[in-house]
């Protein structure tokens, strides 16, 4: 994979950070030398970013801390954006939930996301690492698009305040082309995609269409992939996190992608204290609100004096119980009851069709069928195991009381008593009577019928 194909593959990243990795390459791509110190000054900040290993906080707390743009491997995004090798990444994730010190980790990101190529290795290798050990994501700057779809694989997300940038949950195909360009270019290719398009000329209809499917897929793992890990559905990531839209601190966790705000050294101390408590894989919680008219008309919302949500476990918390949720979260908790009452009518529809449709076919149990059916709790499995033992029943009552109408059997007759054995005169006699009808002599009708041996 060369430098080319990262620039002008798919990205999940904020397309103007994209725009601005592509024009400081492009001065690379031309043979110029980078003018780092001039870049540096324009950017205001320094670009010798060397990616960090974990550090051991006490209480057994590794921090990992990554900032730039992802991309698989560390190459000239290191100097210039001080980029993230999620390979590298991968490895300090490893060793740390390996080493025996080491209780739990706090994965410090900032990052505008990077290259799809390599990060959804990197965000699996999260989700499992944290079934060993708690893992919670946490930015004090940007966690958006390849960021955060390695960052949703954590337990838990947090942010540090009200102007955190996360989101930005979509994917990017960016490219150029100068038709001017003096280059004589020749392709000999075989296969119909094999050459899509050239640098001097736009995609053609059948070239761009192809190149959307790519990217739709993409962002179909990307999104299938962040409800996975929020323990939530498509469905919701669609409506609420995946339009591409950056977040600001209160926006994110009304839209279900942070699950609280705290300092750094804070989140530590909790993680130090108990790290079981960030063990359990939180849930996206979506708030009513989430998408504010403000919003819809593009005003980002004011969250500068707002206070936000800290959800994070302490020792000495009330527990939240369903009288307190109602009081202090009366518009989630009617949204949440709302649709649960939804959900739990149409699973008793479906329970209710499913007892009645087993009787299809099989007649004479409709009254036992109708009872289980509304009884608010019988399954299916269960009526079909009930009309089972219905059916034995009746067939061994029709079987009983066949064998009740049945006529007695016959006795047995006596056997007949032997006949008195015959007299030599009787014998011969029969032997004559049998010589003269079968035209034999006396000695062999003897024999055939037994009188003689």
């Amino acid at each position: 994979m060369t430098l080319i194909d990262l620039l002008t593959g798919p990205w999940a990243i904020a397309p103007d950070k994209l725009l601005e990795l592509q024009a400081i390459y492009a001065t690379h791509f031309r043979g110029d030398k980078i003018d780092l110190p001039a870049l540096e000054a324009r950017l205001g900040r320094p670009l010798a970013h060397e990616q960090q290993d974990y550090r051991i906080e006490p209480g057994g707390v590794a921090v990992l801390s990554l900032s730039g743009v992802m991309a698989p491997k560390a190459n000239l995004f290191s100097a210039v954006s001080g980029g993230i090798s999620t390979q590298k990444a991968t490895v300090q994730l490893e060793s740390a939930a390996a080493d025996p010190r080491v209780k739990s980790i706090v994965l410090h990101l900032d990052s505008p996301g990077g290259n799809v190529l390599g990060t959804p290795e990197f965000g699996a290798a999260i989700y499992q690492l944290s079934q060993e050990k708690p893992i919670v994501a946490y930015s004090d700057g940007m966690l958006c698009s390849a960021a955060y779809w390695a960052g949703s694989a954590a337990c838990a997300v947090y942010i540090s305040g009200p102007v955190v940038q996360v989101g930005s949950i979509g994917v990017v195909h960016s490219r150029t082309y100068n038709p001017t360009t003096p280059v004589v270019e020749e392709n000999i290719t075989a296969g119909k995609y094999k050459r899509l398009s050239t640098g001097r000329e736009p995609y053609s209809p059948e070239a761009r269409a192809v190149v959307q499917a790519d990217v739709d897929y993409l962002y179909s793992l990307f999104v299938d992939t962040v409800a996975q890990y929020r323990s939530t559905t498509t469905e919701q990531v669609l409506a609420h996190m995946a339009d591409g839209r950056v977040f600001r601190g209160q926006q994110a966790i009304n839209a279900g992608l942070v699950d609280g705000v705290s300092t750094l050294d804070e989140l530590i101390a909790s993680l130090a204290q108990n790290p079981a408590a960030f063990a359990t894989r939180r849930k996206a919680v979506f708030a009513l609100g989430a998408d504010s008219p403000s919003l819809a008309a593009g005003a980002p919302e004011d969250t500068s004096t707002r206070e936000l949500e800290n959800p994070m476990p302490e020792d000495n918390k009330a527990p939240i119980t369903r009288a307190s949720f109602e009081q202090e979260h009366a518009p989630l908790f009617a949204q949440l009851r709302a649709e649960f009452t939804q959900l739990g009518a149409s699973q008793e529809r479906e329970r209710i069709q499913a007892v009645l449709a087993v009787g299809e076919g099989l007649p004479g149990h409709e009254k036992l069928l109708t009872t289980m059916a509304y009884d608010g709790k019988s399954t299916a499995a269960d009526a079909s195991l009930a009309v089972l033992a219905a059916e034995k029943a009746t067939r061994a009552a029709a079987l009983a009381a066949h064998n009740a109408d049945a006529p007695p059997p016959a006795k047995p007759s006596a056997a007949p008593q032997d006949a008195p054995a015959k007299t030599k005169e009787q014998q011969v006699a029969d032997a004559q009577a049998y010589a003269a009808e079968n035209n034999t002599d006396l000695v062999t009708a003897l024999k055939k019928l037994g009188y003689a041996s």
